[in-house]
C-alpha cells in the first residue's frame, strides 16, 4: 500500500502530508498550486481499482459529493482532467466525532444535543435532495472547534428516487454493525428513517458513553437490535431528562413507521423538549430480558444482507461476458 510522499505533485496539487488511511484509500492534506488553498485529496489504493464494488463506492462518493452544497456536508470539487483517479475535497479543520468520543466517551448533554442538531440539519438537506447516507457513524462526522459538523463519506449513499441497483457493501456493514438500522440488518435498502435510527444510536452513545446494542460478534450485535431493547439512557446518566430519553426512544424505534418521519421532526423535539409528551414504554421495563435468535435466524439475515452484493457480482459478470 504505497502512499504519496510529502512534496509530491499530483496534477494541480502539491501533497503536504498523509492524514488518514484505510483499506480503500489514503487522504492527504494538499495545496492547490493555482490559488494556494488547502484541500483534502483522497487517493484510492491501486488494488482497489480492480475491486468493482469498492471502486464503485469511491466513484459514487465523488458523484454525490459534487451535487451537494451545504455547510454541513463536505464539498467535493468537480474533477478537472486528471492523470489518475482521485477526489479533491474541501479541507475541513477539526476532529472526527469518533476521536472526540475516544477521548471523552460521555459528552455533556448540551454538547451532544448541539452536535445532533447539526447532523439533523445536514441530513435534512441531503434527504430533501434525494440522498440517503446509509452509513452514518462517528467516523463519518467531522467536528470543528465550535462543534459545527461536516458529514463525510457518501460511498454507500444512494439516490432515494433512483431505480438502479444500490447496495451496502457487506464487509463494511460487518465493520460497523453498531449503527445500522433494523431494516438494513434484514437486507432492505433503507431510507431517510434509516439515517434517523443511526443518528439515534450516535445520540445515545454521546449521552451515555455506551452503545445501545451489543454482542460477542457483528451478527450478534445486529441481531440484538432486532430482539431486545437498549438499557434506558437515564439508567446510565440520570441527568438526562425524561423528555430527552423519549426523543432517543423515538429515534430508535425498531419499526421505521414508528420512528421520526424526518430529521426536521427529530430536530424540533430536540429544540423544544418541553413539548415532548412522555409515554409509558415497555422498553423501560423489559430491557433486562434479553432474547437471542436461533442460529437459523442469524444466517437468514446474513443471506439477506449478501443478496445485493451477489446480484451486483452477477450483473458485472454478465456485462463482461
Amino acid at each position: 500500500m504505497k502512499t504519496l510522499e510529502p512534496g509530491a505533485d499530483l496534477d494541480y496539487y502539491r501533497i503536504e502530508e498523509c492524514v488518514a488511511t484505510s483499506g480503500m484509500a489514503s487522504i492527504y492534506r494538499g495545496t492547490d498550486k493555482r490559488d494556494g488553498r488547502q484541500v483534502a485529496v483522497k487517493v484510492p489504493h491501486p488494488e482497489m481499482e480492480s475491486d468493482t464494488v469498492l471502486f464503485e463506492r469511491f466513484r459514487r462518493e465523488a458523484t454525490i459529493g459534487q451535487t451537494l452544497d451545504h455547510p454541513g456536508v463536505m464539498k467535493v470539487y468537480d474533477g478537472e482532467k486528471r492523470s489518475r483517479v482521485y477526489m479533491v475535497m474541501e479541507w475541513v479543520p477539526g476532529r472526527l466525532l469518533r476521536k472526540i468520543l475516544d477521548d471523552t466517551p460521555k459528552l455533556p448533554i448540551e454538547r451532544a444535543v448541539h452536535i445532533t442538531l447539526g447532523v439533523c440539519d445536514a441530513l435534512e438537506y441531503c434527504h430533501t435532495h434525494g440522498v440517503v447516507h446509509r452509513d452514518l457513524k462517528p467516523e463519518n462526522i467531522m467536528v470543528d472547534e465550535q462543534d459545527n459538523i461536516k458529514l463525510i463519506d457518501f460511498g454507500i449513499a444512494g439516490n432515494a428516487s433512483s431505480r438502479r441497483l444500490t447496495f451496502a457493501n457487506f464487509s463494511q456493514t460487518l465493520g460497523t454493525p453498531d449503527y445500522i438500522s433494523p431494516e438494513q440488518v434484514k437486507g432492505k435498502r433503507g431510507d431517510a428513517r434509516s439515517d434517523i435510527f443511526s443518528l439515534g444510536v450516535i445520540l445515545y452513545e454521546m449521552l451515555t458513553g455506551k452503545m445501545p446494542y451489543g454482542g460477542a460478534n457483528p451478527f450478534a450485535v445486529m441481531n440484538d437490535r432486532l430482539m431486545n431493547s437498549p438499557e434506558p439512557p437515564r439508567e446510565l446518566e440520570p441527568a438526562i431528562s425524561p423528555q430527552l430519553q423519549e426523543i432517543v426512544y423515538r429515534a430508535l424505534e425498531r419499526d421505521p413507521r414508528n420512528r421520526y418521519g424526518s430529521t426536521h421532526e427529530f430536530a424540533v423535539d430536540l429544540q423544544h423538549p418541553e413539548r415532548v409528551g412522555i409515554s409509558e414504554r415497555k422498553e423501560e421495563q423489559n430491557w433486562k430480558n434479553k432474547r437471542s435468535a436461533v442460529p437459523g435466524t442469524v444466517i437468514k439475515y446474513a443471506i439477506l444482507a449478501l443478496i445485493p452484493v451477489v446480484i451486483l457480482g452477477l450483473l458485472f459478470y454478465v456485462s463482461k461476458h
